[in-house]
């Protein structure tokens, strides 16, 4: 589930093996190319956390934001 917290949408996912986290990577990469926006996220083994804000809103929350994590949303439904 997305949190808001310090002006970024935050979330960690949790997948079984490194392999599939990095697989979940690369899929929120291709979307975020497609949404021309693009996420700050940390990856440990099968443990990836994405922060989503605006950049050219002032690093705030913006419906861009939330588009990118319903769509990454539905990678993992």
């Amino acid at each position: 589930m997305w949190k808001e917290e310090k002006d970024q949408l935050c979330q960690t996912f949790e997948f079984k093996n490194f392999s599939e986290a990095f697989a979940f990577m690369t899929q929120v990469a291709l979307l975020a190319e497609k949404h021309d926006h693009h996420p700050w996220w940390s990856n440990i083994y099968n443990k990836v956390e994405v922060r989503l804000n605006t950049h050219s809103a002032g690093n705030k929350v913006t419906e861009k934001d939330h588009h990118l994590a319903q769509d990454i949303d539905k990678l993992i439904s």
